[in-house]
């Protein structure tokens, strides 16, 4: 049965995580001129140290199927002075590029995502901190949560 005391205590709980929330954003400037500032908070885990975060820059852009595309460009790590929270900038998406194939001019053509080059840019996983992604105006952020089980396993040495 609820309580007006728990209803009262739920609600003050509330309140200081949405103020500690806020607080936090303080020290993540607005977007500047020409840029838009994405924010990501991470729900809490039990085992935070078994989740790792994917962050993906680019745009949907219509292409033929056959080839693969990349923009240049990349993901800058910025610790902010005072502060000492991470940050992510891209300052600007390079032009895209891709494969050679060829393909048939006839075919319609097909809305993807198209991310950076490189390899993927893995961040440790941190619910009490946002994460903040500065990207030019017209560019997108996704993310992918991986995990991994807590079981870890011997190599065998070779003799």
């Amino acid at each position: 049965m609820i309580t007006a005391g728990s209803l009262v205590a739920f609600s003050f709980l509330t309140a200081v995580i949405s103020a500690q929330a806020a607080d936090t954003m303080k020290a993540f400037p607005p977007a500047g001129e020409g840029m838009v500032r994405y924010v990501l908070q991470l729900p809490k885990q039990d085992d935070e140290s078994v989740f790792r975060v994917e962050l993906m820059v680019g745009k949907t852009v219509a292409v033929d199927e056959a080839n693969t595309y990349f923009f240049g460009g990349q993901i800058e790590k910025e610790t902010i002075t005072g502060w000492g929270y991470p940050r992510y900038n891209v300052s600007t998406l390079g032009p895209m590029a891709g494969t050679l194939m060829a393909v048939d001019p006839n075919v319609p053509k097909v809305s993807r995502f198209i991310t950076l080059a490189g390899e993927p840019y893995i961040i440790g996983y941190n619910s009490r901190l946002p994460i903040v992604v500065y990207v030019p105006e017209g560019v997108d952020v996704r993310y992918r949560i991986w995990t991994s089980g807590a079981e870890l396993k011997a190599m065998q040495n070779e003799k």
